[in-house]
């Protein structure tokens, strides 16, 4: 049988985590910006690792950004690579690992979106 793996947003810590069994196995950080947010880092406890809980957590974490109406800027290697790996949410990222959002893709800009004139 498959464990359940909840993800669930904690907003006082600024990170989503990933609960299974009780304990909290994994987090991903965020910074919270208007419209999107940043993923920074990653973690899932040594006794947690090769059982889906990365894979999961980024899943849970990006499936609740897309139902808020938010972009992501990954700048956390571990949630950057599982986005490159799912082309399903590549439209989510406004920006990349290390670098600010896009020019024309920062939900903060009105014209973001526009075909340039």
């Amino acid at each position: 049988m498959t464990p359940t793996i909840e993800v669930r947003d904690n907003p006082a810590e600024l990170r989503y985590e990933a609960w299974l069994d009780g304990r909290r196995a994994g987090f991903s950080e965020y910074e919270p910006h208007d419209g999107w947010l940043v993923f920074h880092h990653t973690e899932v406890g040594p006794e947690y690792e090769g059982k889906g809980v990365g894979s999961r957590l980024a899943q849970g974490a990006l499936d609740d950004v897309r139902a808020r109406g938010l972009k992501v800027t990954p700048s956390c290697p571990f949630i950057s690579a599982w986005i490159r790996r799912h082309p399903d949410y590549q439209d989510m990222v406004v920006g990349v690992r290390g670098t600010a959002p896009r020019p024309g893709t920062d939900p903060r800009d009105p014209s973001a979106g526009r075909e340039p004139r």
